[in-house]
């Protein structure tokens, strides 16, 4: 009866998930401008039925630093909204009432708007002026305070919309560029005062998430579920873990250095990224039951389609993480990819689990920013009706996310 309830429930549709459970929340990412746009948005939520989708996450403020939706007293008075969800409420329901769960995605320290309007709120270069990165972007003090209140008041603005959840995202400090230049307004900054801010936003994050009754989680570097250390971002998976109710490794195979766990080529191989990311994360955390992984579904180097979007959705549930957020940037989802399994696919194959050949131990690097083409990014013409208006983020700033 057991084995028959569980072939049933691999092959059901997405069941809508409950914010005050630990129901499995099965996510993808829609672009602001999508989102804003109703009649946009809904053609997108139409794909959904009969996947195992039942959540949608939708950035409130990306990382250019422009906030996207109306409501946050500070970003007005600071000039750093540009509407993209005039009605914020209205996108909500229209989530609800598809029976998903909706989560409202904030980017945190990566924020050019917010640092070209107050310079002195900026990460500083030793030589003078506001440090960047080697795209020439510029990046917020972790250390102010002002910043971090800045950000929990677009947090605020998303609960009272009435998102499920907040997550945050690039919350940590600056991996590429020349990141010894980086002068903060803590002079003893460290990569333990470092994790130390960051546990000091979160603890403060999760009481105002608290008194708004809304959920929250974290996206971190893919290479935290490895790394013995904090990467010297102020990144350490479990003591951000457990402030939470869930974290997303941005595990995108893409990403991942060549020779990483041993393996030529990482982007050729989904299913063992996954597998043994996810597989050293739950060692870390001792279980599985807050991993929730940014997973691909772009092409970058390597032609991503449905073979390999399954291979990934099959390694989290092999890994017994039931739990993940598949990433877009142009919203072209492999929709064919993304459905219910059947029991064949989760017949294990002999070997595919076995561990990577060990190596010696040493300290984890955040890789460098990949920019990510857009023309690549299309999923095969099988997986996706027309596709959905581009997103304006994508046309004004290089396509790219980090790990």
């Amino acid at each position: 009866m057991t084995l028959l309830l569980a072939a049933l429930l691999s092959l059901s549709p997405a069941a809508a998930a409950d914010p005050a459970s630990t129901a499995p929340v099965r996510g993808v990412h829609l672009t602001a401008w999508v989102a804003g746009a109703p009649k946009d948005r809904r053609a997108f939520l139409e794909r959904i039925p009969g996947t195992l989708v039942n959540a949608v996450v939708v950035p409130v403020k990306e990382y250019d630093g422009n906030v996207y939706i109306p409501g946050v007293a500070s970003a007005s008075a600071l000039g750093t909204v540009r509407i993209a969800i005039s009605d914020p409420k209205a996108l909500v329901a229209d989530i609800k009432a598809r029976g998903l769960y909706a989560v409202a995605r904030v980017v945190v320290f990566k924020d050019d708007t917010l640092a070209r309007k107050r310079p002195e709120w900026g990460v500083q270069d030793e030589r003078g002026g506001l440090w960047k990165n080697q795209n020439g972007v510029v990046w917020v003090d972790p250390y102010r305070k002002e910043v971090r209140d800045y950000n929990l008041d677009v947090a605020e603005a998303a609960a009272r919309a009435g998102f499920d959840e907040v997550q945050f995202d690039y919350i940590r400090f600056p991996s590429d560029g020349d990141t010894r230049r980086c002068r903060y307004s803590r002079v003893d900054h460290s990569t333990a005062t470092a994790a130390a801010l960051i546990d000091e936003f979160l603890e403060a994050a999760r009481a105002r998430m608290n008194a708004s009754g809304v959920r929250m989680s974290v996206a971190v570097f893919g290479l935290t579920t490895t790394a013995h250390d904090d990467m010297g971002i102020g990144q350490t998976l479990l003591k951000m873990t457990s402030r939470v109710d869930a974290v997303s490794p941005m595990m995108y195979p893409s990403h991942y250095a060549r020779g990483e766990y041993g393996l030529a080529n990482p982007n050729g191989e989904p299913y063992k990224i996954i597998s043994w990311g996810l597989r050293d994360a739950k060692r870390k955390l001792g279980g599985s039951e807050k991993l929730r992984p940014y997973l691909q579904d772009f092409s970058l180097g390597f032609k991503y389609g449905p073979a390999q979007v399954r291979a990934e959705l099959r390694a989290a549930r092999r890994q017994g993480v039931e739990s993940w957020i598949m990433w877009n940037p142009l919203n072209r989802y492999t929709w064919e990819a993304l459905k219910p399994f059947t029991p064949e696919e989760l017949t294990p194959i002999p070997g595919e689990d076995d561990p990577p050949a060990p190596k010696k131990d040493r300290p984890a690097k955040p890789p460098k920013a990949v920019k990510a083409s857009t023309a690549a990014a299309v999923s095969p013409s099988s997986a996706a009706p027309a596709a959905l208006p581009d997103d304006r983020t994508l046309e004004d700033a290089e396509t790219k996310e980090e790990l």
